[in-house]
């Protein structure tokens, strides 16, 4: 049962990941040609394109995607309550889910920046997926850049955000109900 559970949760918080990013994408009006960004959009493309006909995006936001980060939530808790064979309480699902969507943003940021860490010791900077990291995680780095400048060459914007999410994480886990447990 476990192993099931593992399974079907990987499977689905994966699938959440990629819906977040679509989201991310057009919220940093990230470059949608690049090849990184097309595996996103292609991903999801057969399921938000039928619900924009219906959930038109409100200004530059996409409800379709956001609710599709919600449906995966929602369809992920509902199969493993039922393979667990628990009771199925849907106001307890819904807030899950959101508390579950904002709390994968947070991780997703979180390894985003562990990668582009990684990449910038390593590439030369013209890889398509750190151009991307680079569009997503900006306007979170550069606030901090503005009041801690580099010092001798070194960047510790990425460090002072991987904390500060750590940080954010611990105190959410505090007061949000179900944080720690999603």
């Amino acid at each position: 049962m476990n192993a099931l559970s593992f399974l079907i949760s990987t499977v689905f918080d994966l699938y959440l990941m990629v819906v977040i990013l679509r989201i991310w994408l057009q919220l940093a009006k990230a470059d949608f040609y690049n090849p990184f960004s097309q595996f996103i959009v292609k991903a999801t493309h057969p399921i938000v394109a039928p619900m924009r006909r219906i959930l038109p995006s409100i200004g530059g936001f996409d409800t379709a995607s956001v609710l599709l980060a919600l449906m995966v939530v929602v369809a992920k808790f509902v199969i493993l309550s039922l393979i667990a064979g628990a009771a199925i309480d849907i106001l307890t699902i819904l807030l899950v889910a959101v508390v579950s969507v904002f709390k994968e943003a947070g991780v997703l940021l979180f390894w985003m920046l562990i990668i582009r860490a990684i990449l910038s010791w390593i590439s030369q900077g013209h890889n398509p997926i750190e151009m991307v990291m680079g569009q997503l995680t900006e306007p979170f780095l550069s606030p901090i850049r503005r009041i801690l400048p580099p010092m001798g060459g070194l960047d510790l914007s990425l460090l002072v955000m991987m904390i500060i999410l750590n940080f954010v994480n611990i105190l959410l886990a505090q007061y949000v109900p179900f944080w720690a447990n999603v």
